[in-house]
């Protein structure tokens, strides 16, 4: 079996088990019980119909337990990819005394800028080298990133902040905090870090327009954010964003008809098909 064999095998494992860890709980250790809301909620019973509350019952016990999905989607391409991949990783370093001064000026700056009274626009390749020429007594720091990669053969370290695709604006900036103190470390603890979101709902990275994030990093051009294929392709190897969209979309057709007939206790419509990542 090839390194993207095991990774395709890697993915479908970890999207079905999810899944069907959602379907037992939604069917058998947490149904929706029609009578037991009509009691809890009876005004909203009597304006619309079940079936809506049914499907919020659904998504509730969906959402929660696949926003873990990503980081271990992550950790095992990477670990079959690089060798190492540790998820909530402690680095622990020295932070010259003016880095960190520093950092905290440029996130300053960013939120209100206090000579101007506007808003400082996010450059990351400037910000860093800013940063980076700060001097002083050297300052014992931890930091904790979500996904920290070691590469075997190259013995390249990667830190990575993993955010949802669309993350709001205070964990973005402790993110950037984040990704400033591991690279401002000396000795140096990782090579890279990098801000991740697993996919893009706008389509390319030039296209992405979510507003809270780009507060904080020029999200189109900065060289340390990393979106969908971009961020799939450097923890798993090339092809590995295709497997994953391949092997969601040929699991998603069996879950959504079990969802239809199991949960909802109707027939797939007829396009029901059409529905698919790409």
């Amino acid at each position: 079996m090839t390194k993207q064999e095991r990774v395709r095998v890697a993915i479908k494992e970890v999207v079905s088990t999810m899944m069907d860890r959602v379907m037992e709980k939604v069917l058998i250790k947490d149904p929706f019980i029609k009578e037991k809301h009509h009691a809890a909620k009876p005004l909203y019973a009597a304006l619309v119909p079940d079936e809506i509350f049914k499907g919020s019952h659904f998504e509730r016990r969906f959402v929660t337990p696949f926003g873990s999905v990503w980081e271990k989607l992550a950790q095992v391409v990477a670990t079959e990819a690089h060798g190492i991949c540790i998820k909530g990783h402690l680095i622990n370093g020295n932070i010259k005394s003016e880095r960190l001064r520093r950092i905290q000026e440029v996130l300053n700056n960013l939120e209100h800028n206090t000579k101007t009274k506007q808003k400082t626009k996010p450059d990351w390749k400037s910000e860093l080298a800013y940063i980076l020429k700060g001097g002083g007594n050297n300052i014992p720091a931890s930091v904790t990133c979500d996904i920290f990669i070691e590469n075997k053969e190259t013995n390249t370290k990667y830190a990575f902040e993993m955010k949802g695709p669309l993350p709001n604006s205070d964990q973005t900036k402790v993110s950037k905090e984040k990704m400033f103190k591991l690279l401002a470390m000396s000795p140096k603890q990782v090579d890279y870090a990098y801000y991740a979101l697993p996919y893009n709902p706008y389509g390319t990275k030039k296209e992405y327009n979510w507003g809270f994030p780009m507060r904080w990093f020029n999200m189109q051009e900065d060289e340390s954010v990393l979106i969908g294929n971009k961020f799939w392709e450097l923890v798993g190897g090339k092809g590995t964003y295709r497997n994953f969209i391949n092997e969601v979309n040929l699991l998603g057709k069996g879950y959504r008809d079990r969802i239809y007939r199991e949960f909802l206790e109707i027939e797939p419509p007829i396009n029901s098909e059409n529905t698919i990542l790409k």
